[in-house]
């Protein structure tokens, strides 16, 4: 368990926090190019870590980040005008560039050196790998080069990118994306089912009790949960790849593979994008489709069905964002006849079973209550890492080395079947299968 100090200096990313100045020296995926799909198209609203900001693709297609309110009275740009190099308020028609540069003030007199004094807080973006990154910390110690992670290598016929919101706080998220151990209970089914292909490994008869191991590396540590398959006579390994801040890559025994990241929207609330990716060809999208407004739906309900709509916080403002149908106003869909014939949860969708649960804690968890047990060893591992960082930085100046170097991305996880009993063996046994040579 955590003390309450700690879950909040976890759990708290909003400027000027520990965690949330941690978050900040990173560049962290927070967009989808489809979200500002061409040049001059509608601004997006968006809220990063506590802050609210507008997206926009300019004319000659740069995308900007940006506060969301102008300068002038506070009025909101997105209402705006995306035209012609530049976001325009609508109230008094302020206009600025993607850097927060004010470069049209028409309502003061045309001879006023007022507009030099005018700026938005802009943060800098680069889109790579599917995704739009922004840097949110000092300038001066921004990373020259985007995390090097395997799905932004491939080509993008190779990689699909799913991205929704959830209303819990990040850590609630990302640590189910590191507990092996519930995946032989939450996401346990009495049929096959193709989509589980990958989580659980068909292996004949295997424990349900893993035994973690972690081991450190520059991006973060790699986790190792180890059944014994009495059939084989030998280890079931699932090794997941956890990289700072909210990375972790799911091992699955063949392509596609998937890495799930978190970013915090506020305290209360994330979002997830979730990248799964094929070396060795392409990745059928269809029913991963975004409902975007245009695009058409899977059909019937399901774990990915979607709308791209207005979420309203609680201070009366809104975001645009992917909202899922399955959600806790309608108990995601729950089915108990389901649950006693079919599956574990009767939820439909692994995503869908994890989200019941953290969001079922509530928005943050009250860590001081847990009692953590031999499988918690990776959750204790990342809130350790974290927390670390978060004080280093905070009373040290110490920056995070995972931030700076980009090359230390370039690892995946592991599924795989071997004699070996002990983690540092099978990392080196299969070091070429889980290094990113490309």
């Amino acid at each position: 368990m955590l003390s309450a100090q700690d879950n909040a200096l976890i759990t708290q990313t909003n400027k000027n926090t520990p965690m949330g100045e941690l978050f900040r020296r990173f560049w962290l995926p927070v967009l989808l190019p489809e979200e500002v799909p061409e040049p001059d198209s509608p601004p997006i609203r968006l809220k990063v870590m506590g802050e609210y900001l507008v997206a926009f693709r300019d004319s000659s297609g740069k995308v900007g980040l940006v506060e969301a309110f102008c300068p002038h009275r506070r009025a909101p740009l997105f209402y705006g005008r995306n035209e012609e190099g530049g976001l325009r308020c609508a109230y008094h028609g302020w206009k600025f560039d993607t850097q927060g540069t004010c470069i049209d003030l028409p309502s003061e007199p045309q001879d006023s050196d007022f507009r030099e004094k005018v700026s938005l807080e802009a943060y800098p973006t680069r889109e790579w790998g599917g995704v739009i990154w922004a840097y949110m910390g000092p300038p001066e110690h921004m990373p020259q080069e985007l995390p090097q992670m395997e799905w932004g290598l491939v080509e993008p016929h190779q990689r699909r990118v799913v991205k929704n919101f959830q209303e819990c706080n990040y850590l609630q998220a990302l640590e189910g994306d590191i507990d092996t151990a519930h995946v032989s209970y939450l996401h346990s089914t009495k049929k096959p089912q193709p989509q589980n292909q990958g989580v659980v490994r068909p292996v004949g008869r295997i424990d349900k009790a893993p035994k973690l191991m972690v081991l450190n590396h520059d991006a973060g540590f790699a986790y190792g949960g180890r059944r014994t398959v009495p059939d084989d006579g030998g280890y079931y390994w699932r090794i997941t790849q956890f990289l700072w801040p909210t990375y972790a890559f799911i091992p699955a025994f063949s392509w596609p593979k998937t890495c799930t990241y978190t970013v915090p929207v506020d305290d209360h609330h994330c979002f997830r994008m979730s990248f799964t990716y094929n070396v060795e060809g392409a990745v059928d999208s269809g029913r991963w489709l975004q409902g975007l407004p245009g695009q058409s739906q899977p059909e019937g309900k399901g774990p990915w069905s979607r709308s791209y709509g207005q979420f309203w916080f609680d201070d009366g403002l809104p975001i645009d964002t992917w909202l899922l149908e399955q959600n806790k106003r309608n108990h995601y869909f729950l089915d108990r006849e389901r649950q006693r014939t079919e599956s574990f949860t009767g939820i439909e969708g692994i995503p869908t079973q994890d989200r019941a649960m953290t969001e079922g804690m509530g928005y943050i968890c009250d860590r001081t209550k847990e009692r953590l047990g031999t499988t918690d060893i990776a959750v204790i591992a990342a809130r350790r890492g974290l927390i670390d960082m978060a004080r280093n930085l905070a009373e040290k100046g110490i920056e995070p080395f995972a931030a700076t170097h980009a090359d230390a991305y370039r690892l995946r996880a592991l599924d795989v079947v071997t004699p070996d009993g002990e983690l540092g063996p099978v990392l080196d046994r299969y070091r070429d299968e889980v290094t990113v040579a490309v």
